[in-house]
């Protein structure tokens, strides 16, 4: 019996046990598969123009999961002191001297300062900040955050994150988060389960995620429902910009990194569909990968970039292999219905990489894996000749792309594969 399976080469997170959080959630019900999903990426940023296009999410969950660290915008003395003036006078100064010192890479001055703003900034009746106050609020927060983060101090870091998404779902309770504030707070609930898990909090980092997820679920993707004839439609209460100019000003002045401010709504589904896979809890991580899946891989006539086609084909392999692992012995449907997975992730990373005309490390990944499962797969069914060709093709693209540990899986199955034959001969 061969002991080649499917993998995606072990490109997952570690954690630990799974926890109990959870369990009566809407992530224990299965999540329906057959709606049309309308939108995928939010951005709570407005763009310069409406003829800007947006940016792609350049981040896979197998490969790098999201930039976390403060921009690097430079500011001169003058443009600095012009900025922030329609911040309330109290929290001017500090701001101003914190992205300065942020900017001149002293990290530990800016924190001095960005501190003093938090702590003022909570003491301020909510009035002050006038529309979306909580966007504002919790943008010094992530600010903050991201200069602890950037100067190694990650757990005070999350501590700051916790305390800004506390009140944000506090203020949501009560029925008086916009839009774009809804998605803030999804984007923090998904850092926090990231942060949660690279801290090995497994239990913290799936009530994280499994927050993030069922807001996206309840808040973002069920409001697609809501008119069959408009595929491109994003109702008002989710709107991905800030409808207020002075708002967009006060945001973009604060140069907060990219994933607060725009909302990848996939990526906390791939997150926790990893988790569970991780910890073997397959029928909760099924449905997650299938979900994101239809986000990131429309159908027709909705489009997705080649990076989120590359993800989707990423999670094929990875729901090809957890159908292998749900069984002890898979029949035939089984591995046919696997296989059909394999093939599509396959299929989809190489449209993708004949159209690219630059690498796409999430793309070349994606292909070097899908080849491998596909092989793996035919090798289950017995065609090993079909198998050894696809194990020679998934080495080779995996050496160049020096991915180590998809050499020495490929390797290993082409061993495997010759043991059988170098035994007949020597007999």
């Amino acid at each position: 019996m061969s002991s080649v399976t499917l993998t995606n080469f072990g490109l997952k997170r570690s954690v630990g046990r799974l926890s109990a959080y959870g369990r009566t959630s809407l992530l224990r019900r299965a999540i329906p598969l057959n709606r049309t999903i309308r939108s995928r990426l939010y951005s709570q940023e407005i763009p310069e123009s409406a003829d800007t296009p947006a940016r792609s999410p350049l981040r896979s969950l197998l490969t790098l999961i999201l930039v976390a660290g403060a921009g690097a915008t430079a500011y001169g003395v003058y443009e600095i002191y012009g900025m922030l003036t329609l911040w309330p006078t109290e929290l001017r100064t500090d701001l101003r001297s914190g992205l300065k010192a942020r900017d001149k890479g002293d990290l530990a001055l800016s924190e001095r300062f960005l501190q003093r703003a938090w702590n003022t900034s909570k003491t301020l009746p909510i009035e002050v900040y006038k529309n979306e106050p909580h966007l504002k609020t919790s943008g010094i927060a992530v600010l903050l955050a991201s200069v602890l983060e950037a100067n190694g101090k990650h757990e005070q870091a999350y501590d700051i994150y916790l305390e800004s998404l506390t009140s944000l779902q506090r203020a949501g309770t009560e029925g008086e988060l916009s839009g774009p504030e809804k998605l803030r707070a999804i984007a923090i609930s998904y850092k926090l389960g990231e942060m949660a898990g690279e801290l090995q909090r497994p239990e913290e980092e799936e009530k994280h995620l499994v927050w993030a997820v069922e807001a996206i679920l309840k808040s973002v993707l069920r409001l697609g429902e809501k008119d069959e004839s408009a595929p491109d439609h994003v109702p008002e209460s989710v709107s991905s910009f800030p409808a207020d100019p002075d708002t967009r000003t006060m945001i973009s002045e604060l140069s907060l990194p990219e994933w607060a401010t725009k909302t990848d709504i996939a990526a906390p589904l791939e997150a926790l569909g990893a988790f569970y896979a991780q910890v073997g809890q397959v029928n909760f991580a099924m449905p997650l990968y299938l979900k994101a899946i239809t986000i990131l891989v429309p159908p027709e006539p909705q489009e997705s970039t080649d990076e989120e086609r590359c993800r989707g084909a990423q999670l094929m392999a990875n729901l090809s292999e957890l159908i292998i692992r749900s069984q002890s012995k898979p029949s035939e449907e089984i591995l046919h219905q696997a296989e059909a997975w394999a093939l599509q992730g396959l299929h989809i990373s190489m449209k993708a990489k004949e159209k690219l005309t630059t690498i796409d490390p999430t793309c070349e990944l994606a292909f070097a894996v899908a080849l491998f499962n596909v092989a793996a797969l035919r090798r289950m069914s017995g065609d090993n000749g079909e198998a050894k060709r696809l194990f020679k093709l998934s080495l080779k693209q995996s050496k160049s792309i020096g991915l180590q540990s998809g050499v020495e899986h490929a390797e290993r199955a082409l061993q495997e594969l010759e043991a059988p034959s170098e035994a007949l001969a020597a007999i």
